[in-house]
């Protein structure tokens, strides 16, 4: 049981890295390919909840783009080489 628990994270840990490394280079490249830079924007804007004695603010948001994906699939084929 460990040992599927411990795939899983790894799996996680290499998907991150892919869209982290792929949007960085999807920004570095935006002005050369302007086609990887081309994505969507999904989430909420933050939004506060004031109960006197404590304030919360709360928001996510999430930026996708063409490169995020090419590095999270990237990312997977090299997982499922391991």
């Amino acid at each position: 049981m460990v040992r599927k628990s411990a795939n899983t994270l790894v799996l996680v840990i290499f998907l991150l890295i892919g869209l982290v490394i792929g949007s960085f280079i999807g920004d570095l490249l935006s002005g050369t390919i302007d086609l990887l830079s081309f994505g969507k924007t999904i989430g909420f804007d933050p939004f506060t909840l004031d109960l006197v004695f404590l304030k919360l603010t709360l928001g996510l948001e999430f930026t996708i783009n063409l490169a995020s994906i090419l590095g999270l699939l990237l990312a997977l084929m090299i997982y499922k080489k391991i």
